[in-house]
């Protein structure tokens, strides 16, 4: 199922996590890991945030995914279902109609 991730990091924890070249790594590792559709790095509200669109074969991979920006970044992680425009209409397809 295709996915987003967000991930908003703690500023002092990624801070620390940059200046020793470990966030580099962390989300390099993720993005590759993940073998990501997309991946943008951007300020949200003034903390460096992370947004990933992939592929989740399992739920199980969740832990593996989150667990090195929780402990590198103390990062707020949030994961949802997203669909592309094919995806949409795929799915209005099916909803019947009154």
């Amino acid at each position: 199922m295709r996915m987003l991730l967000k991930a908003v990091m703690d500023t002092e924890a990624a801070n620390e996590a940059s200046k020793g070249g470990q966030l580099a790594e962390i989300t390099t590792t993720l993005v590759q890991n993940l073998k990501a559709e997309a991946a943008y790095f951007v300020a949200d509200d003034g903390q460096r945030s992370c947004l990933i669109v992939f592929d989740m074969e399992d739920p199980s991979q969740i832990p593996a995914i989150c667990e090195p920006l929780f402990i590198g970044a103390k990062a707020k992680v949030t994961l949802s279902p997203v669909m592309n425009l094919q995806d949409l209409q795929k799915g209005l397809a099916q909803v019947p109609l009154p």
